[in-house]
């Protein structure tokens, strides 16, 4: 066999489905859990510089956004070894593969294996649909904040209808009703939008919504390779009904 012959094999061999989907997932989840932990911290120190002024207010987002930051380590780690399994499992399923050995059979473990990886990984999808959707809700916080900045700094040669213009944390859910000063108004909220935590942090959380965008889509990806994988399985199992686990 020509060196062209076995170059052409072994690329035959990529599950290159599986292959997009585990950069896709591994890109997707850097951006969401890299930006999403600072842009949690940058927004700690938001709130604590200009929406609370005693710790007590916001000492219990301060514990939630600890506990936030905890479970972006997890997710991590946890979708690292995930996408890992997957892309391993479509170099399993390969023609190639199964070219180069000759002698292989699905057996019924595969097949169970397989048909495992299509239920996780549909449930997986539906459950990061939801964060997708979670992490939405700073995006959109943000969104009102910028645009009522801009409606200031419109307005400008009108301060007394500008004082009016502000946006509450309390509204939010961030601050409880309690809290002092809990909103910030007019130019002090103008002067808030022009620091640079506050660009850094709108970026940040819409940089990990990207992220989150791009690990549904992988997972999406996923479940369509693994249902053909297991398709594959499948085939082979009745061309070789004696294999066994």
């Amino acid at each position: 066999m020509g060196c062209y012959d076995c170059c052409m094999r072994c690329l035959g061999g990529v599950p290159y489905c599986s292959l997009v989907a585990t950069l896709l997932c591994f890109s997707g989840i850097a951006l969401f859990c890299g930006c999403g932990h600072q842009a949690l911290t940058e927004s700690e120190r938001l709130i604590e510089t200009y929406f609370a002024r005693n710790m007590q207010d916001y000492i219990t987002l301060a514990y939630i956004i600890q506990y936030f930051q905890y479970f972006i380590y997890g997710l991590a780690s946890f979708f690292f070894l995930y996408c890992i399994v997957l892309l391993a499992e479509g170099f399993y399923t390969t023609s190639a593969a199964r070219q180069t050995f000759g002698e292989f059979r699905s057996t019924m473990c595969g097949r169970c294996l397989s048909s495992s990886f299509i239920v996780m990984t549909y449930v997986l999808a539906v459950l990061w649909l939801l964060v997708f959707a979670f992490s939405a809700l700073p995006v959109y916080f943000f969104y009102n904040m910028d645009a009522t900045c801009h409606t200031i700094d419109v307005l400008t040669e009108t301060p007394a209808s500008i004082n009016q213009l502000c946006v509450d944390a309390r509204q939010y859910g961030l601050l409880p009703w309690n809290a002092v000063p809990g909103k910030a108004c007019g130019m002090t909220l103008s002067n808030v939008c022009k620091t640079r935590e506050y660009q850094m942090t709108y970026d940040l959380y819409i940089a990990a919504f990207a992220g989150a965008g791009i690990t549904l889509l992988a997972l999406l990806t996923y479940t369509v390779s693994t249902t053909y994988n297991f398709a594959v399985l499948r085939y082979l199992g009745r061309k070789g009904m004696g294999a066994r686990c």
